[in-house]
């Protein structure tokens, strides 16, 4: 057998392909699009995207045959930006928030972040195993093919590191490529509200050591508000993040501008996320630092709130902005990307093409593998989706309707196994 997977009759072959490194201002609008396109792959990797009719001499008789039926081929999205790992939901706030309440206000009645944390605390790692896989077949039904996976909902050393290693045993399972993220910092735990610094000590002095030496996270996470972990704490913590050789990435900004942008830059993070109230001097800073915006509209859309990022002061500033999903049980319990690029375009002005681009290729390089995924070019791997539309602008176009036909990780057509 000749090893060769050969995807044919691509109406558009969306390659991505362009300069190896992040995409800004107009580059974000060159998807480098292949009309009646194909795609070989061998042993996992690409071997070339092109015209059909330029690589139909390659394909020989023994090569497994994808046929796209006309419709459109795209690499894998990737998001940058996801709390993949939980136990139960928190449908009850969602009604309470249609009655008027507000995210601080469920927080402050014993709801929101620290309702999920006492029920992932009370369950199992194999539990927990479980009810990540169940989540892992919404993004993967949905064309994601990596994604980064935040702990945050344990605030106990031993409940963060059982987070980070179900994030571990699901990355090592496949097929879906998954990226630790450590956020202790999430959260003050109700054991420590009347002692705050006590916490940021407790990450600082013991989670941090267990998760460096464990080696179970990638980068190190820190909600910056002034309620939660004001600038003070959070640069203490993603210093000594730093100095255990973790990169930085930070929730900044969403609720206040509070200077979590800048610290970012001050730190030079991998990425700023959030950022709904993030100023104009602020992006100049992001730009100035490159620094990565990870912009977030499915958490402004589901919390009924009506500021979003100004992803167009982002981009035309040359940000390399990133979309995703911020997949939570609070705040925006959605494992969707095409129903992220719908509102991006839709409240932050973003073109399609330019949703797309920070959607797959911009996250690829926020989490550092950027020569591996995010576009289809020789080389790499070959993740890819295809869609039941002849035009990559129906994706968002098509709110809430899925035209996933398949989904390829490797070269393999994925699926994650059931329970």
């Amino acid at each position: 057998m000749s090893g060769l997977l050969a995807v044919v009759g691509c109406r558009q072959l969306v390659t991505l392909r362009g300069p190896a490194r992040p995409r800004m201002r107009a580059e974000m609008r060159e998807l480098g699009l292949i009309e009646d396109g194909a795609l070989l792959v061998r042993d996992g990797r690409i071997v070339a995207a092109g015209k059909y009719a330029e690589l139909k001499g390659q394909i020989v008789r023994e090569a497994e045959i994808v046929d796209a039926a006309s419709g459109v081929v795209m690499p894998g999205f990737v998001d940058a930006h996801t709390h993949l790992v939980f136990a139960g939901n928190r449908a009850d706030e969602f009604e309470r928030r249609i009655g008027g309440a507000t995210y601080q206000e469920i927080a402050a009645s014993g709801g929101g972040i620290w309702a999920t944390v006492r029920r992932t605390r009370e369950t199992s790692e194999d539990q927990l195993l479980e009810h990540a896989r169940r989540h892992a077949r919404w993004f993967l039904d949905s064309g994601t093919t990596t994604l980064e996976a935040k702990s945050g909902y344990g605030l106990t050393t031993e409940a963060e590191c059982k987070l980070l290693r179900v994030a571990r045993r699901l990355d090592r399972q496949g097929p879906l490529r998954i990226v630790p993220t450590f956020l202790g910092a999430h959260e003050i735990p109700e054991e420590y509200r009347n002692r705050p610094e006590q916490y940021v000590e407790t990450i600082v002095g013991e989670m941090l050591p267990r998760v460096a030496s464990g080696r179970l996270a990638e980068y190190c996470d820190v909600f910056c508000e002034p309620q939660v972990f004001a600038l003070p704490s959070a640069r203490r913590i993603l210093e000594a993040a730093q100095a255990r050789g973790l990169g930085l990435r930070i929730h900044a900004d969403q609720f206040a501008q509070s200077g979590g942008a800048r610290l970012a830059a001050e730190l030079g993070a991998a990425t700023a996320d959030h950022l709904e109230h993030t100023d104009r001097a602020s992006i100049a800073a992001l730009a100035d630092a490159g620094v990565q915006p990870v912009l977030l509209p499915g958490s402004v859309y589901a919390l009924g709130l009506d500021c979003y990022p100004d992803a167009r002061s982002m981009i035309d500033r040359g940000l390399a902005a990133v979309v995703a999903t911020d997949f939570n049980p609070g705040s925006s319990p959605t494992a969707s990307m095409p129903m992220i690029l719908s509102l991006a375009c839709t409240r932050m002005r973003m073109t399609p093409a330019e949703a797309i681009t920070a959607a797959t290729i911009n996250p690829a390089y926020s989490l550092g593998r950027g020569a591996e995924i995010g576009s289809l070019e020789p080389a790499k791997c070959a993740d890819f989706v295809v869609y039941r539309c002849g035009d990559f602008r129906e994706i968002p176009y098509h709110f809430g309707v899925n035209l996933v036909n398949g989904v390829w990780i490797g070269g393999a057509r994925s699926a994650v196994p059931e329970t």
